[in-house]
């Protein structure tokens, strides 16, 4: 099983700019795509951004021209760029890794806090 490690989260101010990693223990292009999702407090787990082994980006239409997601094949990690952010941001974030068969991979996640 792969482990998913996220890391870069923490506390910033309204405005500011983080950036989440997350690195895999296998080769990234053994999944068909890779997300970031969020889970905020009394919320469900919601998708933010996804990109998959050819390239193809979508995000949630809450966060486009905000966050930018990429990844480093050489690396074996996707990154989640995250700019202006605003309260309503914080949650806590998690990679996923997907397959074209059976279930995604999880994180353990990384809190991100947005607050004055």
């Amino acid at each position: 099983q792969v482990q998913l490690v996220e890391s870069g989260g923490g506390l910033v101010q309204p405005g500011g700019s983080l950036r989440l990693s997350c690195v895999s223990s296998q080769s990234i292009l053994n999944f068909s795509a890779m997300g970031w999702y969020c889970q905020g407090p009394g919320k469900q787990r919601e998708v933010v951004a996804s990109i998959t082994n050819d390239g193809r980006i979508n995000y949630a239409d809450s966060v486009k021209g905000r966050f930018t997601i990429s990844r480093d094949n050489a690396k074996n990690t996707v990154y989640l760029q995250m700019n202006s952010l605003k309260p309503e941001d914080t949650a806590v974030y998690y990679c996923n890794a997907r397959y074209i068969v059976g279930a995604p991979d999880w994180g353990q996640g990384t809190l991100v806090i947005v607050s004055e």
